[in-house]
């Protein structure tokens, strides 16, 4: 099955078994041909009634005429219009080679079904079938639905200021640092920063959030956001292609090729099934020649061909990926972008969720609540330090530089040391900035008082000596009370890392409720910690992070989870889950998801396996027709399918 737009051709469904035929030849339409959407429905239509008013004419007393070679032309002329895509498809794969498809299974169970007479149900086995393939087709679509719109967000037009006035270009054409102008009701077409004094945006294609987000003069907005209420003006800061939108668009279209062990083993499965359920409907029809004394050959052709038409795995290879394919629709409704099926399956294994502080369980807000002087001019060394500290994007440093200003100084040779602080040269001065760590690594004598502080401390030495420090504070995000507790009521062991103090980090586990909490860490010793946990074979940790020191241990980690709102672009590359929303209380909702997803894939598993074994048995006594056989086969199907689906309407 696929899509066809204006431009290109997207596969819904991966080449998966016997239903890589399906995803080759059943279509849908899009773009130019949406106003044609029923021409699918057509043919089967027609079938319908040319196989009704034969069935008619059968039943009705006094039409003699409607025997011979009428009554064959007929109902060949009834299956000609739904089996022509079948036969044509079965006809291309044998010349590759693919023998054993549903095509062909299809297309010589029909095609038998004449052979002895049986014209009427040969006809309706393949309208049922050709019926089927179409509500396949519609529930795939519904499925992929929440994905596909995310292309509909991207702008495909910018206004640029250049030569005084403002030009309407395509957005990939717009450089790193031009203004450009959104009025009210557009979508901005590229990340940057605000210029204009505040404004307010939707965020709901990014984030799934539906409420508004006020943004504020030099905070960032990006690509795909909805300006609300007045013009604004933007300073791009990123391509069109490294924009948020696009990273998010990539990881989606992406993400189903990324194929969970359940899908792999249904493919290779399919392979393996589809040939020997051929030989053994071929057995049904051989064997009784050797051992029943009345043997009817047209009677086991046609339980052979019951066999063929319920064998058919059509309901396993394409419920199974699809209940996938809604899992990572449902959760990126809800701003949680899996970049692969099989993300879905290990997050249902996870038993301990380890997460950073800063930026994950905190707002990352801060704000500078004192300054503690030691020596030389205040103003000079918190505008030595925010001058050093506005090469860096971490949150305590935004604090510093809203604090401290510093844009007059001319800053030279940094050199950012990972869980110490900086290090460089303002107006020829050397000045660190950062923990008390760092200047006992030089060698600085400082206020020990310091040390005991609950806040965050970010000390200043300049020229090797300690001149003061900054007292920095952080908030609790609202919803990290209910995220951890929502984690433990779903049996999840729950540990909070951080490189912050340790008494800080142990006042907000606290007050959290968090089952383990270290502090004082460096990226390396948070490394060590997850290993540590994973020395246990039997945890499956997930660890959630944001910044860029978080990118080692999000790697090491069985599943790694990024804060993709105001994250570091190195750990939502590295991550295997991305929340767009900030909010930690979407990890539950990802396990949540990823477990009902596995669920609804086993229920599928079962129910298709277990009727079809059934029905095929039934078939090969000669219990069950060929009617019985294609309503089992479809009815299976479009049960799997439904089933599927109904993820994307539970509410989470």
């Amino acid at each position: 099955m696929a899509i066809k737009d204006t431009k290109k051709r997207e596969a819904i469904l991966p080449d998966n078994g016997c239903c890589s035929t399906c995803a080759g030849d059943m279509t849908v339409y899009s773009g130019e041909r949406k106003n044609k959407a029923w021409l699918p429905y057509l043919p089967p239509a027609l079938s319908f009634i040319l196989l009704a008013a034969g069935l008619l004419a059968d039943t009705m007393a006094g039409l003699s005429f409607f025997t011979g070679w009428l009554r064959l032309v007929w109902y060949i002329t009834a299956y000609i219009p739904v089996a022509y895509p079948v036969i044509r498809g079965a006809a291309k794969h044998i010349a590759k080679k693919d023998i054993f498809n549903e095509f062909t299974l299809m297309s010589v169970a029909t095609l038998g079904a004449f052979l002895i007479g049986e014209y009427p149900e040969a006809v309706g086995v393949m309208l049922f079938y050709s019926v089927g393939e179409l509500f396949q087709d519609a529930a795939v679509n519904r499925s992929k639905r929440h994905i596909k719109a995310l292309l509909d967000v991207r702008p495909d037009t910018a206004a640029v200021f250049r030569n005084g006035e403002y030009r309407t270009v395509k957005p990939e054409s717009v450089g790193i640092g031009e203004i450009i102008q959104v009025k009210a009701g557009e979508k901005i077409p590229l990340d940057g920063m605000l210029l204009s004094s505040a404004g307010s945006f939707n965020t709901s294609a990014l984030t799934g959030e539906s409420i508004p987000q006020t943004i504020r003069e030099g905070e960032q907005v990006l690509a795909g956001m909805v300006n609300l209420d007045k013009v604004i003006e933007v300073k791009v800061e990123k391509s069109y292609s490294d924009s948020s939108l696009s990273r998010i668009l990539e990881m989606v279209q992406s993400a189903g090729a990324r194929k969970a062990k359940t899908e792999l083993l249904i493919r290779r499965f399919a392979r393996i099934y589809t040939p020997v359920v051929f030989f053994l409907a071929l057995a049904v029809l051989i064997v009784p020649w050797f051992i029943v004394q009345e043997y009817i050959f047209a009677q086991w052709l046609y339980r052979a061909l019951v066999f063929l038409v319920i064998s058919c795995p059509c309901a396993l290879v394409v419920s199974v990926p699809l209940g996938y394919f809604g899992g990572i629709g449902a959760a990126s409704r809800k701003g949680i972008l899996f970049k692969g099926a099989n993300y879905l399956d290990l997050m249902t294994k996870v038993n301990t969720v380890v997460m950073d502080k800063t930026g994950t369980l905190t707002q990352g807000v801060f704000r500078v609540q004192e300054t503690l002087c030691f020596s030389g001019h205040p103003e000079q060394w918190t505008g030595y330090a925010a001058a050093l500290e506005r090469k860096s994007n971490h949150p305590i440093a935004r604090a510093i530089v809203e604090y401290g200003g510093g844009e007059a100084y001319t800053v030279e040779n940094i050199e950012e040391i990972a869980g110490y602080g900086l290090k460089g040269y303002v107006e020829g001065h050397e000045v660190l900035a950062g923990n008390g760590k760092l200047l006992r690594r030089y060698n600085i004598d400082y206020d020990r008082s310091a040390d005991s502080r609950v806040e965050t401390v970010v000390m200043v030495a300049i020229d090797g000596r300690y001149a003061g420090a900054f007292i920095i504070a952080d908030r609790i995000k609202e919803d990290s009370v209910s995220a951890v507790r929502d984690l433990k009521r779903e049996g999840i062991r729950t540990v909070m890392l951080s490189g912050d103090k340790t008494s800080i980090v142990r006042r907000i586990a606290g007050e959290l409720q968090v089952d383990e909490a270290y502090g004082d860490l460096l990226p390396q010793d948070k490394v060590a910690q997850v290993e540590k946990l994973k020395e246990n074979t039997s945890d499956v940790v997930a660890f959630v992070g944001d910044g860029i020191n978080d990118a080692p241990v999000l790697a090491l980690s069985d599943v790694g989870i990024a804060m993709g709102g105001m994250g570091a672009e190195a750990a939502i590359e590295v991550a295997d889950v991305v929340i767009q929303t900030d909010q930690p209380s979407r990890i539950a909702t990802a396990i949540k998801i990823a477990r009902s997803t596995r669920s609804i894939v086993i229920q599928n598993i079962v129910l298709a396996l277990g009727v079809k074994g059934v029905v095929m048995l039934l078939g090969a006594l000669g219990i069950a027709n060929l009617w019985e056989a294609v309503f089992a086969d479809v009815g299976v199907a479009l049960l799997a399918i439904l089933n599927s689906v109904r993820i994307l309407n539970k509410k989470w």
